[in-house]
């Protein structure tokens, strides 16, 4: 019987010095939102915080993720720490469904009522949250190619500047028109757009933190292509999970007449095309694999 395991290498990931000056800008920026839409009664104003926040959370799990996956694995927690991240999008995606149901009740209510806004602080406060947005994105584009961690707080920060640009066209509306009401449907608009990726972002983690199969990968195809290998009969208890973003793990029990350790390597080549990092083989004969069947039934 013979194990193989192979660790992915690390993505080389973008100067936390990068990461740092991204979130001072987008963190300070976020307060001023929040001090804004309420001085200035904006739920636009509120609403683009909300989704702001979304790039702070972004960052932190980022730097987390640096920080943490220096620490190498031990006895108590074998690979390592990085799963902290999945549990920090989890927290996020929570936080932000109630602040996303609390701006759609905010503009309900508005709606019905409206209330006055000041439109010309409005505008500056939204034109400084779109250059926050575009200097945060400058900062991460390196970055956002080589770590998954940073994509997606690149990812946020991109999609945060369609925000600000609302905000800007809604304070140019009320300025013009005096339409009070547009303040609030724009901040329903920022809102419904948040709820969506919230949702992802969620689903994400839970199926990490249920160990489920990595969205994208094809289990009947993977089995396929290592039963095709030489020699190989079956490949059973086959699993495949995420330890977190981007980091995937198999593990499997091929059965072999008379095992091969040398078929080890081409069942890592195989894990590797299919984006997995980690894996570990188990080989076995099929007089094995009968005495183990009652306890192990195949997943199919």
């Amino acid at each position: 019987m013979s194990r193989g395991h192979e660790h992915g290498k690390a993505a080389r990931e973008v100067p936390e010095a990068r990461l740092r000056w991204a979130l001072a800008l987008t963190g300070g920026y976020l307060l001023a939102e929040v001090v804004g839409g309420l001085v200035f009664g904006s739920l636009a104003l509120l609403s683009d915080a909300a989704h702001m926040f979304t790039d702070v959370m972004g960052l932190l799990i980022a730097l987390l993720a640096i920080r943490l996956g220096q620490r190498p694995a031990d006895p108590k927690r074998t690979f390592g720490y990085r799963r902290l991240e999945i549990l920090a999008a989890a927290v996020n995606a929570a936080v932000l469904f109630v602040v996303a149901f609390y701006i759609l009740l905010e503009a309900y209510q508005r709606l019905r009522e409206p209330a006055e806004v000041q439109s010309l602080p409005m505008l500056l406060v939204a034109v400084g949250g779109l250059a926050v947005n575009l200097i945060a994105a400058r900062l991460l584009m390196g970055g956002s190619r080589e770590s998954l961690n940073v994509r997606g707080a690149y990812l946020e920060v991109l999609s945060d500047l369609l925000g600000s640009v609302a905000v800007i066209a809604g304070a140019v509306v009320i300025f013009f028109t005096g339409w009070g009401w547009v303040d609030p449907l724009l901040g329903a608009l920022i809102g419904l757009w948040v709820l969506p990726r919230t949702w992802v972002l969620l689903s994400a983690s839970v199926n990490v933190l249920l160990e489920g199969v990595p969205e994208g990968a094809d289990l009947l195809k993977l089995q396929a292509e290592l039963e095709a290998l030489p020699g190989v009969q079956e490949a059973h208890d086959l699993h495949v999970w995420a330890t977190t973003g981007g980091e995937h793990n198999l593990s499997v029990h091929l059965v072999m007449d008379t095992p091969d350790v040398n078929v080890i390597p081409l069942a890592r080549a195989v894990a590797e095309g299919h984006g997995i990092g980690h894996v570990t083989v188990q080989l076995e004969t099929p007089a094995l694999r009968a005495a183990e069947e009652h306890a192990h039934p195949r997943w199919e």
